[in-house]
């Protein structure tokens, strides 16, 4: 079953009226929810809105609160997300760093007390479409075991690189585990394996079963003690500069709330130049596209150029969605 994207996004803006989202936050949350399904990351976007409206049902997610600046220190802000909605508070502090960055080069913008913020690589493309280039990255509450140990110490932070590349900018959205858990529970719903070892089973196996590794918790670092190690300096560095909680604390919230997330934007204009950028990309990638595919009559992509020719599809098509899913939210505006 497909939707057309703005009767998707009509649908999301009118519940969180009915929440009580004031407009601007409201039209501004529903059409990155329906971003996050028409580029094919429905984990984020249409799957994930349920649960958002059980956090505001709970008192978590605040609909009324904005997030506000505490401090500053040039081109460095430290941001309190006042428990706010996630994606609106992660799309102002985006704004703030590009704004810091027109003014430095650098702009960095640290929020504490926020909710999660969805589809991390929106914030991605929020810069690299206004000619940015950006770094981001949130914590979470422990979802994943440091590499060698049992028990969940670490999150699974992910982390958002940009770069920005006409109307498909290089865009990369990662977990640092191999699979989100939104992912997992993708391909749990879909009735598929994985395509890689994504964790351990209940044997302490690796398995391609979404299911068991949802069942565990324990999801596999990618690069295994890489990404582990990646994991907690994300998270000691975001802390601090937030004055934030760290993964350890957010654990003892009960639910995954008040987490850390930290924003750079980089201005291209003002530093390098966007001729000079250009040239140099349109070298990059050009040598990037030069390898022979693996398979023959294969492909392959850079980071974000899917998301592009899904997007396209789907707007053209209208974005697929799980009925159960989409007909349950029909009702929240009974």
């Amino acid at each position: 079953m497909r939707v057309p994207y703005d009767e998707m996004k009509g649908t999301f803006e009118k519940i969180l009226l009915k929440y009580g989202f004031p407009e601007k936050t409201a039209a501004r949350a529903a059409v990155m929810f329906t971003d996050n399904s028409c580029d094919g990351v429905a984990s984020h976007g249409l799957n994930r809105f349920p649960r958002v409206l059980s956090y505001i049902s709970k008192g978590h997610i605040d609909p009324h609160a904005e997030p506000a600046p505490e401090a500053s220190f040039g081109a460095l802000e430290r941001w309190n997300g006042n428990r706010g909605m996630g994606c609106t508070n992660a799309a102002a502090a985006m704004d703030r760093a590009m704004e810091l960055a027109r003014q430095s080069g650098l702009g960095c913008v640290a929020l504490g007390n926020t909710n999660h913020w969805m589809r991390g690589g929106s914030y991605g493309y929020q810069a690299a479409k206004a000619g940015f280039m950006a770094f981001c990255w949130t914590n979470t509450m422990p979802n994943m075991p440091p590499w060698g140990a049992k028990e969940c110490r670490v999150g699974n932070n992910p982390l958002v690189m940009a770069f920005p590349w006409k109307d498909a900018p290089v865009v990369i959205d990662g977990a640092l585990a191999q699979y989100s858990y939104g992912a997992l529970d993708g391909y749990r719903m879909a009735g598929k394996q994985l395509p890689f070892p994504g964790g351990y089973d209940r044997e302490g196996k690796l398995t391609t079963d979404p299911a068991a590794v949802l069942e565990t918790w324990r999801v596999l670092p990618i690069g295994f003690w890489k990404g582990s190690g990646y994991s907690l300096v994300l998270d000691l560095i975001g802390s601090v500069l937030s004055k934030g909680n760290s993964v350890h604390q957010v654990g003892k919230l009960g639910d995954e709330i008040a987490v850390t997330q930290v924003f750079l934007a980089f201005d291209v204009e003002n530093t390098s130049g966007k001729d000079y950028a250009e040239t140099a990309a349109a070298s990059i990638l050009e040598d990037f596209r030069s390898s022979e595919p693996a398979e023959p009559g294969g492909s392959y992509f850079y980071p974000g150029e899917k998301a592009a020719l899904t997007r396209r599809e789907n707007l053209e098509k209208g974005i697929p969605v799980v009925e159960d899913i989409w007909y349950d939210l029909l009702k929240e505006l009974n």
